[in-house]
């Protein structure tokens, strides 16, 4: 794949569920359609595989690194399709009894685990009756940005808030494009969403793919969904709006090259 230019990547939109089971079904409808049209890099949401009545729901289904059925099915659509599958996030065992890392594992082609980001900032929001506190069943993971090599270069994790903080995409170095599983809700994505994903792209000079959740969930939530595909010049290349869905393009190498060609801000940076 020279350059990476046919790289294909697809960001996939779901409204989850309170059940497991029909997430899981969802997901891997979405995989194949997307995997079915050329995909080579997938990314599901956060939260893709539970949005539960209650933030300690996740708790009841954290897995081992390395055990359990969402990482299981996580492998083996990965190795089926023959894609890299960044798996949005899964609740992983943590040293609390009674909170998870929320985490993102990467799975290659072949079905193996080649990264692991477990978020690191939690969302807190109080606006009304509006309200939300994912540190009451979340632990901060505390690992450094994390990033992986792909056939179209090097691949950023970040997680749905950490959108807010542009230091840690600063930290990963050159990367040819950011993934951000999220589950943005629809008071905050409405307002800044798409103006945080055209930053990083416009910022970092690379491709930025977004997985959201879109839709209203049974458990009452709403969320903003717009699952997006950014170039580097901070175009819109692809967009679902609301709904199961999905949002691809492909990683143009060359278009990249051109836009750091002739804003060589990457280059110009100080601090």
């Amino acid at each position: 794949m020279s350059g990476g230019k046919d790289f294909r990547v697809a960001a996939l939109q779901t409204v989850s569920s309170v059940s497991v089971d029909d997430n899981l079904l969802q997901a891997r409808q979405l995989i194949e359609r997307a995997a079915g049209d050329g995909a080579n890099l997938l990314a599901l949401p956060e939260y893709f595989c539970l949005m539960g009545h209650n933030d300690t729901d996740k708790v009841s289904i954290r897995e081992k690194l390395g055990s359990g059925p969402i990482q299981d099915f996580l492998a083996e659509q990965a190795q089926r399709h023959g894609v890299w599958l960044v798996g949005g996030t899964l609740p992983l065992e943590s040293p609390d009894t009674d909170r998870i890392y929320n985490t993102t594992l990467v799975f290659n082609p072949a079905g193996e685990v080649v990264a692991r980001y477990d978020k690191i900032h939690l969302f807190g929001f109080r606006k009304g009756d509006e309200a939300y506190d994912e540190s009451v069943s979340i632990r901060p993971g505390k690992n450094p940005p994390q990033s992986f090599e792909t056939p179209a270069g090097k691949v950023g994790l970040s997680i749905c808030y950490d959108l807010r903080f542009p230091e840690l995409y600063r930290a990963f170095g050159n990367v040819s494009l950011i993934v951000v599983p999220a589950a943005f809700t629809y008071t905050t994505g409405s307002a800044h969403w798409e103006t945080l994903l055209k930053a990083r792209a416009i910022e970092n000079q690379c491709y930025v793919l977004a997985a959201a959740q879109g839709g209203k969930h049974q458990n009452g939530r709403r969320t903003w969904g717009h699952s997006m595909l950014v170039d580097p010049w901070g175009d819109v290349i692809d967009c679902v709006a609301e709904g199961p869905g999905i949002a691809a393009g492909i990683l143009d190498m060359q278009r990249m090259a051109d836009v750091r060609s002739a804003l060589p801000a990457l280059q110009h940076r100080v601090l």
